[in-house]
């Protein structure tokens, strides 16, 4: 695959999975066994699936907006934003109707038009901040 098709394939995994919450792309478009280098996402697509599903129930108003995208090769680099209001538990965090905006940079690899490793940064210290769980530094 080119690096634009690639490109057009990580916009539409956002667009898709975590905009209109359709995890049915996720096995069209991620390797079953997926390999994540974040310990908070379970390996394979199974496990990918569980994670957008806990997020999506938190916040069932997210919404990712990509800010950059870089190719080369075969992977994938996208630094993005994500909206939302805490509506529902995360991980034991009782809603508690914030709105938050987190940022975060993917990396995904593809190879024969799947993704099958990715590389994630989130701020979660961010998040937890806006959802008043720890203090703000400032």
């Amino acid at each position: 695959m080119s690096t634009e098709q690639n490109k057009a394939m990580d916009r539409r995994f956002f667009e898709e999975v975590w905009n209109r919450g359709n995890l049915a792309v996720v096995d069209e478009l991620m390797s079953s066994d997926f390999k994540s280098h974040d310990p908070t996402i379970a390996a394979g697509s199974a496990g990918f699936k569980h994670f957008v599903s806990l997020y999506r129930a938190a916040f069932p108003d997210v919404h990712v907006t990509i800010e950059d995208q870089l190719a080369e090769g075969d992977k994938v680099v996208t630094r993005w934003t994500v909206r939302g209001t805490h509506k529902g538990d995360l991980m034991g965090i009782a809603s508690t109707g914030k709105q938050v905006t987190v940022t975060g940079i993917n990396i995904g690899r593809i190879e024969g038009g799947k993704f099958v490793e990715g590389w994630f940064n989130i701020d979660d210290l961010g998040l937890l901040q806006q959802l008043g769980v720890i203090p703000s530094m400032g």
